[in-house]
């Protein structure tokens, strides 16, 4: 598999770049511009900065054994921009429900409709619980899950979310039901890469082999 990591091309450039900083830095990094990306991706309002920023300067501001709690994340959608997204970075301990309490009383809700919390370690089941009862919906991602955008991958087709009137245009023309579209599992990858909610509908387009083109939708269930 081929990441994008940094603006490097080859492994031995990569490695260069652990040898001269931590390989926690690098870490974080690599999982703080993907979900740059993501956040661009799912239309929020992204500094072209932060997507073009370096592991050099990122070290520079961050230092090479960054503090998690500064590098929270905090956007605003483009369409909407009252709606905000937080992401929050864990630190390496286990997950339980104390910890959750302290980030979530850190949190200034308002605006905030949807929070990120970047783990480094297991949750526990009774923190897991605190997570559930929060009226805000909460993602969880790995840090080993963002080390590298899985939509830039050669192998990945191209996904394009349909919007609510792009789906019933679709749906209309050819007199289709959620139920007769191509499945695609609310925890697959690229479904939480973008977020997706139950009934969104994705159109992705195969290319090379033995057409030019093929494509096909699939509905999140």
């Amino acid at each position: 598999m081929e990441s994008q990591a940094g603006s490097h091309g080859n492994g031995s450039c990569i490695t260069a770049d652990m040898e001269q900083g931590s390989i926690e830095s690098y870490r974080y990094y690599l999982s703080r511009r993907t979900l740059f990306q993501m956040l661009s991706d799912r239309g929020y309002n992204v500094p072209h900065s932060e997507l073009t920023r370096s592991l050099s300067d990122f070290r520079a501001s961050f230092g090479h054994n960054p503090d998690p709690s500064r590098l929270r994340i905090c956007l605003p959608l483009i369409s909407s921009p009252s709606k905000k997204i937080l992401v929050v970075f864990c630190g390496t301990d286990e997950i339980r429900k104390a910890v959750i309490r302290v980030i979530f009383q850190q949190i200034n809700r308002e605006g905030l409709h949807r929070l990120i919390l970047v783990l480094q370690s297991k949750m526990n089941s009774h923190a897991r619980k605190v997570v559930d009862e929060y009226p805000i919906k909460v993602e969880f991602f790995q840090i080993t899950e963002l080390l590298i955008n899985i939509t830039k991958h050669v192998s990945v087709p191209k996904h394009e979310i349909l919007s609510a009137q792009e789906k019933r245009k679709l749906v209309n023309k050819y007199k289709l039901e959620d139920k007769q579209f191509p499945i695609m599992q609310k925890d697959d990858a690229i479904a939480r890469y973008y977020g997706l909610e139950k009934g969104q509908v994705v159109k992705i387009t195969y290319k090379g082999g033995m057409t030019d083109s093929l494509v096909t939708y699939r509905c999140v269930s």
